[in-house]
């Protein structure tokens, strides 16, 4: 009972942050747009795994898997316009805290995903 309601927290919050994103007209860039597209079918996935409903087979949700978490890692690190926010920090810890943010925001829907897929 505990577990879906985490994860069925988790799915909200996710689905909040990106819709508000949406709304202030942040996804401006092609890579951003992308991004959210990307990010609404791990979400689809996740439900999958919340809900226990099978969409789709299991070999679509590993490349799935394995293609939007590359995309994330490049998108996050590489290509996401963070404005001021990384100003006047070191690109050694600007990784670092882009990482550990990574790990603790999306390692949940990752974590999802993968016993979904597999």
């Amino acid at each position: 009972m505990f577990v879906n309601m985490f994860w069925t927290i988790y799915l909200g919050i996710l689905g909040a942050v990106a819709i508000g994103y949406l709304i202030k007209g942040k996804y401006k860039t092609f890579p951003a747009k992308l991004d959210f597209v990307i990010s609404i079918i791990t979400w689809i996935g996740l439900f999958g795994y919340v809900t226990n409903i099978q969409i789709m087979n299991t070999s679509l949700w590993q490349i799935v898997f394995f293609g939007a978490l590359f995309w994330d890692i490049i998108y996050s690190f590489f290509l996401a316009d963070y404005g001021e926010e990384f100003e006047d920090v070191s690109p050694p810890v600007k990784y670092i805290i882009i990482a550990v943010v990574f790990v603790l925001l999306l390692g949940p829907l990752y974590f999802g995903l993968y016993k979904y897929a597999f």
